[in-house]
């Protein structure tokens, strides 16, 4: 179980370098209130999940590869609680149009990403 942990730390190790950098990113690529950074961490993790979903249904997966990569990478990459925050702060700011369009992009989106990672398995 140790072992196990620490690979998934290593994971979200990993993980989180790269959703800090996404957001680094997107903050000089993008202006206004859209929270581009998460929206596009969370996007590319559930097509990324999908992709290990797929995988580990087609090939067994070891459960250190699914501590790195799922749990791990993913869990450390998205972000269920800087999407909520973001939710929260446009809506008390009163940018009614940008949270809607967030909120259903990334559910919507999300759910279509996960499918097409899955799908580009077979």
């Amino acid at each position: 179980m140790i072992e196990s942990m620490i690979i998934a730390g290593i994971g979200g190790f990993f993980g989180t370098c790269g959703r800090y950098l996404t957001g680094v990113a997107a903050k000089r690529m993008f202006s206004g209130s859209f929270p581009a950074g998460t929206f596009i961490v969370n996007i590319v993790g559930c097509f990324l999940i999908g992709i290990f979903f797929g995988l580990w249904g087609r090939h067994e997966m070891d459960a250190e590869v699914k501590a790195l990569l799922i749990t791990g990478f993913c869990g450390g990459f998205t972000t269920f609680s800087s999407f909520s925050h973001d939710q929260l702060k446009l809506l008390r700011e009163g940018k009614y149009l940008t949270w809607g369009l967030y909120l259903v992009l990334t559910v919507v989106l999300g759910l279509a990403a996960v499918y097409a990672g899955m799908a580009c398995i077979g």
